[in-house]
């Protein structure tokens, strides 16, 4: 007679899972679910992603590429999104971050614009 422990172990609803993947460009092994619960499409370290989902046409991609992230897009509701550019097909998607991203690499995507503008900052000592 089974012993009840390796019964557990073969019955599907007591085995734990957990879904991960590895980063497409640290390699680091990410839960495709962030602290607060919600499901997760990028890295929380570098906050690169694989594109999976084609979101001109709907469904799967067969893509596959790295998703760069480029730039921090802010709502009118405040809520922050990530812009993220496939460096294969050059797609764009938006995504919310997660609570547990990294603060640091937000910022610095969030701050380049000021930090390196387009045209001299001293046109506007002139207004």
């Amino acid at each position: 007679m089974p012993s009840n422990n390796s019964a557990r172990q073969s019955d599907p609803y007591h085995t734990l899972k957990i879904d991960t993947f590895a980063c497409a460009w640290c390699g680091l092994t990410v839960s495709a679910t962030a602290g607060d619960g919600v499901r997760r499409n990028h890295c929380p370290s570098c906050l690169h992603s694989r594109h999976v989902t084609d979101h001109v046409e709907g469904g799967p991609s067969d893509c596959h590429g790295r998703m760069a992230p480029i730039a921090i897009a802010v709502l009118r509701t405040g809520d922050w999104m990530l812009i993220h550019r496939c460096v294969r097909c050059d797609e764009l998607t938006s995504n919310p971050i997660c609570a547990d991203d990294n603060q640091l690499v937000l910022m610095r995507m969030a701050v380049r614009p000021l930090a390196q503008p387009p045209f001299p900052l001293e046109a506007f000592g002139a207004l």
